[in-house]
């Protein structure tokens, strides 16, 4: 078996696929057993992940191709697509959830079995938790967004299933029909909130947007320690493309200075930004001072 330690990307990714499919009988079978509206929506949401899980091995893949001359900088952008996508799915299942709901609190229908309903709902509830658990540290740990999304995607379906078991126990016990379809329309309105905010990362990302405040000060930081030479920096610029992070800046030396002694001042700047910054690819530019 091999240990999470020396998985990469794409094996958490399946890692997702197949918990998304084992989930998605557990929680058929549980409303089928019951006939819960409530469990029908998470069983939806259930195919949403497998959906979004399989986009997001798509684009791992994706990214792991080598730069072209059609992609000089690689593809490390395409993550950005499957955390949109999924934002788009999320949004249609919530859709259907409401729809559903709707129709069913419209004309109520009596829960059945709902131990045993609960039972395997709770089973796969688990199962997502723990899958989401470690996919959020395969996203920290390779900062993908696409791993880190589908982290999101299924602790909202987490927080779902709890609200409907919930519903369905309260159902059981107070013998109030339209309870059920209550739950499942509020579920279907807190969803929308993760898809409106991977939608939004995606976005971002898609617009180059630059590291966070921590990174930045942090190069800045290692810049600054070069200044006691007599050089100077500006134009530092900073992006994120997927899993790859870019840093770009100019340096300035002495006029006198020459070419080997900027060239090897570039390099020990390099090196000290990637020490700083692991995972980092950094562009400096010399230029000698006005």
């Amino acid at each position: 078996m091999i240990s999470l330690q020396r998985m990469d990307r794409h094996h958490f990714a399946w890692l997702s696929i197949a918990a998304a499919v084992f989930t998605i009988a557990l929680k058929t079978l549980a409303w089928w057993i019951t006939g819960s509206v409530g469990l029908l929506s998470d069983a939806l949401e259930s195919f949403v992940n497998l959906a979004g899980a399989s986009f997001a091995l798509w684009m791992i893949l994706v990214t792991r191709a080598p730069p072209d001359r059609q992609h000089p900088f690689g593809h490390g952008k395409a993550e950005y697509f499957s955390s949109g996508f999924e934002g788009i799915l999320i949004f249609g299942a919530a859709f259907a959830i409401i729809w559903t709901a709707i129709e069913r609190l419209l004309a109520p229908q009596p829960i059945e079995s709902p131990g045993w309903g609960l039972a395997w709902s709770a089973a796969a509830t688990g199962i997502n938790f723990a899958v989401a658990r470690v996919l959020a540290q395969a996203g920290e740990r390779f900062n993908s967004i696409a791993l880190r999304a589908d982290s999101r995607h299924l602790m909202t379906d987490v927080w779902t299933s709890f609200g409907v078991i919930a519903g369905v126990a309260l159902v059981a016990w107070t013998g109030w029909l339209r309870l059920d379809p209550l739950i499942a329309i509020v579920v279907g309105l807190n969803i929308t909130r993760e898809a409106w905010h991977l939608m939004r990362e995606s976005v971002d990302g898609l617009m180059d947007r630059s590291l966070d405040r921590d990174a930045i000060a942090r190069a800045g930081r290692v810049l600054a320690g070069f200044k006691p030479r007599g050089v100077a920096f500006e134009g530092l610029r900073t992006r994120r493309a997927g899993a790859s992070a870019f840093v770009q800046v100019v340096v300035r030396v002495p006029g006198d200075w020459t070419v080997r002694d900027g060239h090897a001042l570039l390099d020990e700047i390099e090196a000290a930004l990637v020490a700083e910054l692991p995972g980092v690819e950094v562009t400096t530019h010399l230029e000698p001072m006005a």
